[in-house]
């Protein structure tokens, strides 16, 4: 499942963590690149440890706790904390498929990686080029959003990102494991939810609105890892 968050962070969030952004130190994104990863990655990074990372990356999480359409998506068990890169000046990132097992920095804790995180903290009129490609089960998608809005896809899949050939590519990435491990039935989960909220906005008092929760909490807990 490929599917568009809209409006995680408020325009004067993207302006403040923009600003922030601009105001860092930025690496070479190889220093944090897997042995795949370092030949086709050309990009800068924030460092891990950056308090720049840590400040808006908290503001990005706080945002997606509140936000339904994530929460439903996703049904995050842990994330890990988000990092940021930017790309220009032809600089892109090749094809490749993100590593399955990540350790949460500064803790030793494994986290497996079920969905890859991005938020666009340029808007796309500002550069050219910078396309997110996913090949997922329904063909190649490619990817350009707002500021302020996010993608969420299966970190299985293979995926690059376009050379950024005029101004300048800026967003967060990162992954989460969620407390649903196969894609399938998360996926399921996710259109019953939608279903029921639907239903329930229409006809709140309908019987089946009561009865279908039920058959969603009784999957999640026959499914769910915690």
């Amino acid at each position: 499942m490929l599917l568009e968050i809209p409006q995680v962070l408020t325009p004067a969030q993207v302006n403040e963590a923009r600003a922030l952004l601009d105001a860092a130190a930025w690496i070479d994104g190889k220093a944090t690149a897997g042995h795949q990863g370092a030949h086709v990655k050309d990009n800068l990074q924030l460092p891990v440890d950056s308090p720049v990372a840590r400040q808006v990356g908290q503001m990005i999480l706080k945002a997606l706790s509140t936000n339904p359409l994530f929460m439903s998506a996703a049904l995050p068990l842990h994330i890990l904390p988000p990092m940021f890169n930017r790309y220009s000046g032809g600089q892109t990132f090749g094809t490749h498929v993100d590593g399955s097992i990540r350790v949460v920095p500064g803790t030793g804790q494994r986290l497996r990686t079920d969905l890859s995180c991005t938020l666009f903290f340029a808007d796309p009129d500002e550069y050219d080029g910078g396309e997110l490609i996913v090949e997922d089960t329904y063909g190649t998608k490619s990817v350009k959003l707002p500021a302020g809005h996010m993608i969420l896809y299966p970190s299985t899949s293979l995926h690059q990102v376009t050379p950024v050939t005029r101004g300048t590519r800026l967003c967060s990435f990162f992954w989460l494991q969620s407390m649903i491990r196969d894609g399938g039935q998360r996926a399921l989960l996710f259109d019953m939810d939608v279903a029921i909220q639907r239903l329930g906005a229409e006809n709140p008092t309908h019987p089946s609105v009561v009865q279908l929760t039920g058959v969603y909490h009784n999957l999640l807990r026959q499914w769910a890892e915690v």
